[in-house]
């Protein structure tokens, strides 16, 4: 671990980012000619005394967690994400799973989509990163890693995941995931979280194998989904996914038509925030 080099690595990326390009007001008087301390700490989720001693060169070793959050933050490439990893002294994380590298364009349209929840997830259906009123939506991701951290595997194998849409949904989302999963494992063919994942759920979930058999395929592009809100009642709401270039990331993004009773309660949702989802 090179603490030197890993804080002036920080503060080079934090130099050249402006603070329109990660949704924050430029403001008239600036002192940096990128982000200031306390703002790269807020986009991490960090706070800004652990982020000001990452910069001075001080502190414990940071954990991959905080360290894929501060590529996310940064807007680092794919190999200045991985050379922020080796200063800290840890390998570079896999390029798939939540701790993958989210793509630069998808998270750019992600910081402009403020009036409306968005997140980015990958094709196993694992959540990236979440706007504020997605995490006010949905609430947030799951704590587990490796497959638990899947929305497909929560589906199948565990009951708590299905509270968020109506019991008589399940059956029209089980079979869109499996539809879903049964593409995304004929063009990632062989790939070890894919068939491992596909080999899990067969053995445990009898729903599952039975969907697998039929042999449906279709990627989730446009839907329209019903979410359970603890305060604000059932939402209908479109679903809408933008796919990356290679098909790995989507950024998925709700809206309502004009004057409907879901968008009346997204204007809501604002109001009422993440006070159901204390962590």
């Amino acid at each position: 671990m090179d603490l030197h080099e890993l804080a002036a690595f920080l503060k080079s990326r934090r130099d050249r980012i402006r603070p329109t390009e990660v949704g924050l007001p430029a403001g008239p008087r600036r002192r940096v000619p990128g982000l200031r301390r306390d703002e790269v700490a807020r986009l991490a989720g960090a706070s800004a005394d652990y982020y000001t001693e990452l910069e001075r060169g001080r502190g414990a070793q940071p954990s991959p967690q905080m360290l894929t959050a501060l590529a996310r933050a940064l807007r680092l490439t794919s190999d200045e994400r991985n050379h922020l990893f080796h200063l800290a002294g840890h390998p570079a994380p896999p390029s798939h799973g939540p701790l993958g590298h989210v793509e630069p364009g998808l998270l750019g349209l992600l910081d402009r989509l403020t009036t409306t929840p968005a997140q980015i997830i990958t094709d196993l259906h694992e959540t990236l990163v979440q706007n504020r009123l997605a995490l006010a939506l949905l609430g947030p991701p799951p704590q587990e890693r490796g497959r638990g951290a899947s929305l497909v595997h929560r589906w199948f194998t565990d009951p708590e995941a299905r509270r968020l849409y109506p019991p008589e949904d399940a059956e029209k989302h089980s079979r869109a995931f499996v539809a879903d999963l049964r593409a995304v494992s004929a063009r990632r063919s062989g790939e070890s979280d894919v068939t491992g994942l596909v080999a899990e759920l067969r053995q445990r979930s009898q729903e599952f194998e039975r969907l697998w058999e039929q042999r449906e395929v279709a990627l989730r592009r446009v839907d329209r989904k019903r979410i359970v809100h603890p305060s604000l009642g059932v939402i209908e709401l479109d679903c809408h996914n933008l796919f990356s270039e290679d098909g790995r990331q989507r950024l998925l993004w709700f809206s309502a038509p004009p004057g409907s009773a879901g968008a009346d309660q997204l204007e809501l949702l604002s109001v009422v925030g993440t006070q159901n989802f204390a962590v």
